[in-house]
């Protein structure tokens, strides 16, 4: 049945030059003398190592655990011993080290015990954990972690599953060469993805310039029968980007994908057919993710696709397309997008989809760059619908706001307004340039805020804890002084209390001294005795005393 087709904006149509890497089946690549395996090889965060220097592992051995939900896991390429766990150069073009896990094979390469999954059984959740531990992302160049992208999402479930086998890029030829003969374990890998994501129906998107990949799709899919239903292989128009996500979706349903949209708010998700065949894998095989097909083409005698381990170094896998005099450059990935490495021993890794090897003959050096002459061409062929020329001039001006508001971040670096600018103006470098300086800025701001906010918070603290303290010097304070007041009040009444009994005791003595007197002295004197009159001496001398005792207490 024909299928109604879309067209995107802009593209260009560039030499693809796949024929000569698809002569010979998928190749073997022996075993390297080692592997250096990074930790770090998908968008997320750099997984932890689980193994150190002297440990034995097995193929496909779980080596770098996940660090958090947007991660995956990395597995041993092949048994063997791991030699160190330390930085090596990474496969970009920047030259930096990343943590590795160097590995010396045994040459045995024993497979850990592998089961199937009962995904059918699992709930959602542990289907998409088991994904991330089996390290599987996206193969398609971007590298995202795909348990991320297992999720119906809001609505519960998608409309259409875009599964892409477009591979328009240049030279690549790996999605091609395993769609021809490694079919059903995409297509089974599809089968998966529309049941977790509970599509409708599922496009599998392949240009028509691989008329023997279509065809065997097709018939994998009629063989299937029942267990394929709503699965279609849709052959596209040949022109690039059509592989882009935003591209593909628009020719296979329409759907234009506003900017700082996502393609799940209407309903379609997208996958590569190679992320496919690793789905199955995990899933169906108990095999997580060891390596990958990579096209070796370019300035080469024997240009083929190998199945290599992630850890081989390129220059292993060079030797055997055998390249010719005259090379000085390795490039990751084809021409209009790929990057170049610093050297040819850096590893292989899950986003290495093709080794691109260059010479002066091949790529000649870019012309000399030339003023803008504003001529829209740029402008034509972005199959973004930005404004190219404009993001040229503030992203040279480093008015990184602007180039904001013109959707920079948008452009998906494809290189079509770079190859169709007639003042040969690398355009595509000043993006890279504009984004590299805002993510740097967005970070200082952020390590700017958080310092502001430590601070802040410090501030506030010790204000509290000033307060704190001057309300519980406050309290104690209130508390002796209520305790003051309460003393000098009772002080009184208790001296009041001791002096009356004093009182009533000296008033007593005064009394009975008085009687006692009043006994001992006669009203008349005369003819006493001197016992007598010493007794009435003795009285008043009493009498005396007690009067001075009295009379001294009303000082005190």
């Amino acid at each position: 049945m024909l299928r109604q087709l879309f067209k995107f904006n802009g593209g260009v149509k560039p030499a693809t030059h796949k024929t000569d890497s698809t002569t010979q089946p998928i190749g073997q690549v022996p075993m390297p003398a080692e592997l250096v395996i990074p930790l770090h090889q998908s968008v997320g965060g750099t997984p932890r190592p689980l193994v150190k220097a002297g440990d034995t592992v097995k193929k496909g051995q779980r080596i770098g655990d996940a660090d958090g939900n947007v991660s995956s896991a990395v597995h041993a390429s092949t048994s063997g011993t791991v030699k160190a766990v330390e930085m090596r150069t990474m496969a970009h073009s920047s030259g930096l080290s990343s943590l590795c896990v160097v590995l010396q094979p045994d040459g045995r390469d024993e497979w850990i015990e592998a089961q199937p999954v009962p995904w059918r059984d699992m709930p959602p959740t542990a289907v998409r954990d088991h994904l991330r531990d089996a390290g599987v992302v996206g193969l398609g160049g971007a590298v995202f972690p795909t348990h991320l992208k297992v999720n119906p999402g809001k609505a519960g479930k998608l409309k259409t599953l875009i599964v892409n086998g477009a591979e328009c890029e240049p030279f690549i030829t790996c999605d091609d060469m395993q769609m021809r003969e490694r079919p059903e374990g995409v297509l089974r890998g599809v089968i998966i993805l529309k049941t977790l994501l509970q599509a409708e129906e599922a496009l599998v998107g392949i240009e028509d310039n691989k008329p023997q990949a279509i065809a065997a799709m097709q018939a994998t899919v009629q063989a299937l029968g029942d267990q394929a239903a709503g699965i279609s292989i849709v052959p596209i128009p040949t022109r690039y980007p059509a592989g882009g996500a935003k591209q593909l979706i628009r020719v296979l349903t329409g759907i234009e994908v506003p900017h700082g949209e996502r393609s799940t708010d209407y309903g379609v998700q997208c996958f590569n057919t190679g992320t496919c065949y690793g789905i199955h894998e995990a899933l169906e095989l108990g095999r997580p993710l060891v390596s990958r097909i990579v096209t070796v083409a370019g300035n080469v005698e024997a240009p083929r696709n190998y199945e290599v381990l992630f850890g081989t170094p390129m220059s292993h896998v060079i030797a055997l397309a055998k390249a010719k005099p005259g090379t000085d450059r390795i490039i990751m990935g084809g021409p209009m997008m790929g990057f170049a490495m610093p050297n040819a021993e850096v590893p292989v890794v899950k986003a290495t989809n093709c080794v691109l090897v260059g010479s002066p003959s091949l790529f000649p050096a870019p012309e000399p760059e030339m003023p803008c002459i504003r001529c829209g061409e740029c402008a034509k062929a972005c199959p973004a619908d930005l404004q190219p020329f404009e993001l040229y001039w503030y992203s040279k001006a480093k008015i990184f706001g602007k180039a904001q508001e013109y959707h920079l971040f948008d452009c998906i670096e494809c290189g079509c307004c770079a190859f169709v600018c007639p003042s040969h103006i690398p355009l595509v470098d000043y993006y890279r340039f504009a984004k590299s300086e805002i993510w740097a800025r967005e970070r200082e701001k952020e390590a700017a805020d958080a310092a502001r906010e430590r601070f802040e918070f410090r501030q506030y603290r010790e204000e509290r804890e000033k307060e704190e303290k001057a309300a519980r010097l406050a309290a104690k304070a209130a508390e002796t002084k209520a305790k003051l007041a309460a003393e000098s009040t009772a002080a009184p009444a208790a001296a009041a209390g001791e002096e009356d009994p004093k009182k009533a005791m000296i008033a007593a003595a005064m009394a009975r001294a008085a009687a006692q007197k009043a006994e001992v002295k006669p009203a008349n004197t005369e003819g006493l005795t001197p016992a007598q009159q010493a007794q009435i001496d003795q009285a008043e001398a009493l009498h005396a005393k007690v009067e001075n005792l009295t009379s001294g207490s009303g000082d005190k």
